[in-house]
């Protein structure tokens, strides 16, 4: 059932402070709220060469940006708070909150964590071997320098627990799906924030109708939304599942793991790691993971090109399949770093979908308005930036019982 979006976490009278931990493989976001946002920022390239801090304060000028020394997201965390000291920003915390990529078949909302929560993640490392540990890693970090802070999981699989269970259903062996193996889904939190925007700015008809929420970054996904709830999604079992990403690959023929393991001797971990770190955008081009890159250089580099127009086709071709699924589409938003800030994606993934109702309207699209699509077309086009921090904010507030704000 769709909800009026809860109050925003800027507004005066919310007590206390919330930080919010956005971890992934290999960086770390984050918000402070006290009771506003007065901090955020992000570590990228944690263990990788050449590891950053960018950071900004509310009504600060700018992101500040410094190279720093983060072999381990333990490291990262020490950054984090002595900037958080550093800047003057270090209220009495009312919680953490941590987003937290795999909830498994028994997470479905934001939960305390707990001992046993934390026992239960531990057995869930398999299901998210890139993400998971990390985040585990982050809670500890969190418990060690702040005994007595409750900390709250926010699952990014909990938008689409509920789909229906011919979306969910791996065609494998029965046995496994009771094991939990299925389809998941994930940028949940991204797409939750996305719906309470829609609900903000068009009312909740506009919430209940068909819908393609497209989240694209270094992560890339699409969710097929109806009545306000998801009924299917790129992801599958794991994140590494759908569109090709910045080095991710998408869906592949399950068969090329044994021809690579007859041929090369490629063992599981290898392939996890191929398939993980070195494929998606960076392993067709053969030069980089980022999409500003390669349309720099796609004019004279058709590696480059092949990269860019794979992925304009993939999400292209979800689209249409999930139009199918919706019998029909009312609006598509895009969203994620690419997908709100990369014009020429926007306009190549849009280009030749007139028959569904989806025309681009060039000038609009080129000035990054709100609404991207022509005048008076069937298919309504917008582009909201998300905020997933905001949600994990939220949901700390709410499990610690303090809304109303």
């Amino acid at each position: 059932m769709i909800q009026a979006p809860e109050p925003d976490l800027s507004q005066p009278d919310c007590p206390a402070a919330v930080l919010a931990i956005n971890g992934g493989s290999s960086s770390l976001k984050f918000a402070l709220y006290a009771p506003h946002r007065t901090l955020s920022g992000k570590i990228e390239r944690i263990g990788l060469a050449n590891p950053t801090l960018s950071w900004s304060r509310s009504g600060g000028k700018g992101v500040n940006k410094a190279p720093v020394a983060a072999a381990s997201h333990s490291e990262a965390l020490e950054l984090l708070e002595g900037l958080i000291q550093n800047e003057g920003a270090a209220p009495e915390l009312l919680g953490v909150g941590h987003r937290i990529v795999h909830g498994g078949p028994n997470n479905t909302t934001p939960r305390r964590i707990t001992p046993e929560l934390l026992d239960e993640l531990e057995r869930l490392r398999p299901f998210n071997p890139e993400h998971l540990p990390a985040q585990l890693q982050l809670i500890q970090g969190v418990s060690s320098r702040f005994p007595e802070t409750p900390q709250v999981a926010c699952f990014d699989t909990t938008f689409h627990a509920a789909m229906p269970m011919v979306a969910q259903t791996l065609a494998i062996p029965h046995r496994y799906h009771a094991e939990g193996v299925r389809r998941y889904g994930f940028h949940g939190l991204s797409y939750e924030f996305i719906m309470e925007e829609l609900i903000r700015l068009d009312g909740e008809n506009a919430a209940r109708r068909r819908l393609i929420l497209a989240h694209l970054g270094n992560g890339a996904s699409l969710a097929a939304v109806r009545d306000g709830r998801s009924i299917d999604t790129s992801m599958g079992f794991t994140p590494t599942a759908g569109i090709p990403m910045s080095t991710r690959s998408g869906d592949l023929d399950p068969g090329l793991f044994l021809y690579l393991h007859q041929r090369e001797g490629m063992s599981p971990q290898a392939f996890h790691t191929m398939v993980n770190r070195e494929s998606g955008l960076l392993g067709v081009s053969g030069t980089s993971s980022d999409l500003r890159d390669l349309l720099a250089s796609e004019a004279t580099d058709p590696r480059t090109a092949q990269a860019v127009e794979l992925f304009c086709y993939q999400i292209k071709k979800w689209i249409g399949a999930f139009t199918a699924i919706l019998g029909g589409l009312d609006s598509l938003v895009f969203t994620g770093g690419i997908g709100e800030n990369c014009i020429i994606v926007r306009d190549r993934v849009c280009r030749g979908l007139s028959h569904l109702g989806i025309e681009l309207d060039p000038a609009l699209n080129e000035g990054n308005s709100a609404i991207i699509s022509k005048p008076g077309t069937p298919v309504r086009i917008r582009v909201i930036r998300t905020d997933e921090e905001q949600m994990i904010a939220r949901a700390v507030r709410r499990i610690l019982k303090t809304l109303p704000c």
